[in-house]
């Protein structure tokens, strides 16, 4: 049984010399030098990152809770396939999931808290459907990888398995289903499975899903797009991607979801697709994904949460049931 203690890599004796120790010597290996110390830049109970100032400029360090530890396998292909949207590696170290990378770019968040932000969305977001497209055909080598694999003929599955963790679900207690809400979620298991799989037949290729594609996650310098922290990541239907992008577009620039300029994100996003399917398909597909999405973003957190210390799980563990309760209450596509 892990202590809570030393459930996090960062709070064992020993490991911030480990990790001093290890970014200075990729540092050396470039030939710079750096000119401070390791900084601290936040910590929470999924990641540790830190920024180190050098001769060449600021690098940053993350290092993740074990079950995101692919985040840095992943990264390193994409840093492969498409380096001109993914952070600048400097080096990886997988067994442990630790990342060192060049700084490039401001966040979106940073730059522009007002609608002004959205011409942003309209040029990134095409980008990054089309590098969803071709990452379709790499998806083996993405689930290699270690990412989750949430591809629809799994997901009646997956959603069976959670609802039979009661515990986790918070059945009957605070911030929890109530007995209700587990009910009808018990008893629309096959209007699931039916959901997940009209949305496969609009013939939409599943691929990587960044599941957090926020204004805080997106980089920009040099006019181009990075996009960063894949911790939230799955092999899936490629439109739940938007769920999150959507509404935290929503929610920090004060815009009505169902606004004119949240639809001017939603048809950037979808004009790419329009190899596949009609635009009103597409829409379609769209509103199904959304609402299918919150059960992904549950599943995701269940993962995320499963071997976590008992006080991150008191902090964290509605959103398990949380998500749930989001697509109880979404209306039917």
């Amino acid at each position: 049984m892990v202590t809570e203690e030393a459930s996090l890599p960062w709070q064992q004796a020993g490991w911030q010399e480990l990790v001093a120790s290890w970014i200075e010597s990729q540092i050396f290996a470039y030939g710079w030098q750096p000119t401070g110390s390791v900084e601290p830049v936040h910590q929470r109970p999924w990641s540790v990152f830190s920024r180190i100032p050098t001769d060449h400029g600021t690098v940053y360090f993350k290092a993740p809770a074990p079950a995101f530890r692919y985040e840095a396998a992943l990264t390193r292909l994409l840093a492969e396939w498409y380096p001109q949207v993914t952070v600048p590696l400097l080096a990886v170290e997988p067994e442990q999931g630790w990342l060192l990378s060049a700084g490039t770019g401001d966040t979106l968040r940073a730059i522009c808290r007002t609608p002004e932000q959205i011409p942003h969305w309209l040029r990134l977001l095409p980008a990054y459907a089309e590098m969803q497209m071709e990452t379709a055909r790499r998806v083996p080598d993405v689930l290699a990888a270690g990412v989750p694999d949430r591809r629809l003929a799994r997901l009646p599955g997956l959603f069976t398995e959670l609802l039979q963790d009661e515990e986790a679900l918070l059945v009957g207690r605070e911030s929890g289903l109530t007995p209700d809400e587990y009910r009808r979620l018990q008893e629309g298991q096959a209007t699931f499975a039916e959901q997940c799989a009209r949305l496969a037949d609009y013939g939409l290729p599943e691929t990587l899903v960044h599941e957090e594609l926020h204004e805080n996650n997106v980089l920009y310098g040099d006019g181009r797009y990075i996009y960063t922290d894949w911790s939230d990541a799955s092999v899936g239907h490629p439109f739940f991607t938007m769920l999150v992008t959507l509404r935290s577009i929503a929610h920090w620039l004060q815009l009505p979801e169902e606004g004119p300029e949240l639809k001017q994100v939603r048809d950037a996003y979808l004009e790419p697709w329009t190899r596949f399917a009609s635009r009103a398909e597409l829409e379609a597909a769209l509103r199904l994904a959304y609402r299918l999405g919150m059960v992904n973003r549950s599943l995701s957190w269940y993962a995320g949460l499963r071997d976590a210390a008992p006080a991150v799980k008191a902090d964290y563990a509605d959103s398990v049931p949380g998500w749930l309760q989001d697509y109880l209450a979404a209306d039917e596509p």
